[in-house]
């Protein structure tokens, strides 16, 4: 079957990817500065200024705690912004996208390349988020080594979200809408820095469907070893199943934006 959305090549792909990597190797020190330090200084100040006075959330140190949802927070935002900002300008501004679709890619290849390479960015800064964190005294159980599964596939979701966003904006000044209206509460609303479990009912709720939140937990099941079978497959499945979602919003409505 093909069509716009089912006509993905794999070199077209590779290519896309290829183009990223040569673009990040030229500037690759102030984006990864922003990416790795940010979430680092989430769990410093979080986890020993808040942490110095409670001493453990839902039956972890608060160190531990804050340790993943850094790592969670920096996946949401190394993965949003790329497909946020430089799919706004690369379709509006630079017309980069035009020349792209006047070889033969279709926008499709063009979503998954650019995905596939933020979901590689999110998960270095991910693990470096943990690795820093061990060294500060976070005790880590061997399941850890399933975070950078958890950091790419959470990275590859989050850029599709914003590429989503990016092909309805008009307007540079329409930025705030995505970050105040959706940035901001997923990522606060997420059992990043508080645990929800003993939060308002109509504060959890909006949590559970907040894919951030499952990519939160998935981490800390990961980083220590805990979580049940089948709350751990409920997270699986909605995290994969968001991925999905807005992988075929960010092509449909950037074919939409560009050739429609």
């Amino acid at each position: 079957m093909t069509g716009p959305l089912t006509d993905v090549r794999w070199d077209a792909i590779g290519a896309i990817v290829h183009r990223e990597w040569s673009v990040f190797r030229r500037v690759w020190a102030a984006p990864m500065f922003g990416s790795v330090v940010e979430p680092i200084v989430y769990l410093v100040a979080f986890g020993f200024g808040f942490g110095a006075l409670v001493s453990t959330v839902a039956g972890l140190p608060y160190l531990d705690f804050m340790a993943t949802g850094s790592a969670a927070i920096s996946v949401l935002f190394t993965g949003m912004f790329p497909g946020l900002i430089n799919g706004y300008f690369r379709r509006k501004e630079n017309h980069l996208y035009d020349g792209l679709i006047a070889a033969p890619i279709t926008v499709a290849e063009i979503v998954t390349g650019e995905a596939a390479w933020t979901g590689v960015r999110t998960t270095i800064v991910s693990v470096i988020t943990l690795v820093v964190a061990g060294v500060l005294g976070v005790g880590l159980a061997p399941t850890v080594v399933f975070v950078p599964v958890i950091g790419y596939v959470g990275g590859f979701a989050f850029h599709c979200l914003g590429a989503a966003f990016a092909a309805r904006l008009r307007s540079t000044h329409q930025f705030d809408f995505v970050i105040a209206g959706t940035l901001v509460p997923m990522f606060v609303v997420a059992g990043t820095f508080f645990p929800l479990d003993d939060a308002p009912v109509w504060l959890r709720y909006p949590a559970l469907v907040n894919p951030l939140s499952h990519v939160t937990t998935l981490f800390r099941a990961a980083a220590f070893g805990i979580g049940t079978p089948l709350g751990l497959v409920v997270n699986v499945a909605v995290v994969l199943g968001f991925a999905a979602v807005t992988w075929v919003l960010a092509a449909r409505w950037l074919r939409a934006a560009l050739i429609d």
